[in-house]
């Protein structure tokens, strides 16, 4: 569907055309969703930033979310996670955290988090299965009362985004196949994004 994130990022760029000349706050999902969010950005006119979020993967299948931890702390369960041992949920809650604490240090280490309240914010993400981690950024970023809370996604099931419809004031997102494996099924090049492509792209100016 896509040949690459980029070209994800243009497709959602013009889907969120409307919001140029608001300086719309674009929190990309590290790390896939940060060189789409730098697209984004740069063609609103506004600013970039990253929500720090991490999902709690299954016992064996760490990949498949059964929630998230924020960046606040807050946490973020799916039903699943009530089956897993409460001693090993609490190690890998703390591990995340801590995983959090270590990014945001590392990608802006001169400067604190951008506030959001107020602010027209658009969450993004390269693409999501579950929606676990993109349901507890948007939970977390409602408190801090943004003025207009808008979820941009590649692709994404449909079920997971009509959950999302309750979370956000908008869902954008291009592709909805019915028929959803894995994200990188949807784009003919799906890199892995390193950190150091990530802190390079946070210190880029608009274009």
């Amino acid at each position: 569907m896509y040949r690459d994130r980029l070209d994800a990022a243009r497709r959602l760029a013009e889907a969120l055309a409307h919001l140029k000349g608001e300086n719309p706050l674009v929190l990309a999902i590290p790390r896939g969703g940060v060189p789409m969010g730098r697209v984004i950005a740069d063609a609103l006119e506004g600013e970039l930033d990253v929500v720090l979020v991490r999902k709690i993967g299954a016992p064996g299948n760490p990949e498949y979310a059964i929630g998230a931890v924020s960046e606040d702390g807050s946490v973020q369960l799916e039903e699943q996670a009530r089956q897993c041992r409460h001693e090993w949920l609490a190690r890998e809650i703390a591990r995340q955290r801590e995983l959090i604490d270590e990014r945001r240090r590392r990608y802006t280490p001169v400067r604190s988090p951008i506030d959001p309240t107020g602010r027209v914010v658009v969450v993004v993400d390269d693409g999501i299965a579950t929606g676990a981690t993109m349901a507890a950024a948007l939970a977390t970023l409602r408190q801090r009362a943004p003025a207009r809370l808008i979820a941009a996604i590649g692709v994404a099931p449909p079920d997971t985004l009509a959950r999302l419809e309750a979370l956000a004031d908008e869902v954008v997102c291009p592709e909805a196949p019915p028929h959803f494996r894995a994200v990188g099924q949807f784009f003919a090049t799906f890199d892995q994004v390193d950190d150091a492509e990530v802190v390079r792209l946070l210190g880029q100016g608009r274009h």
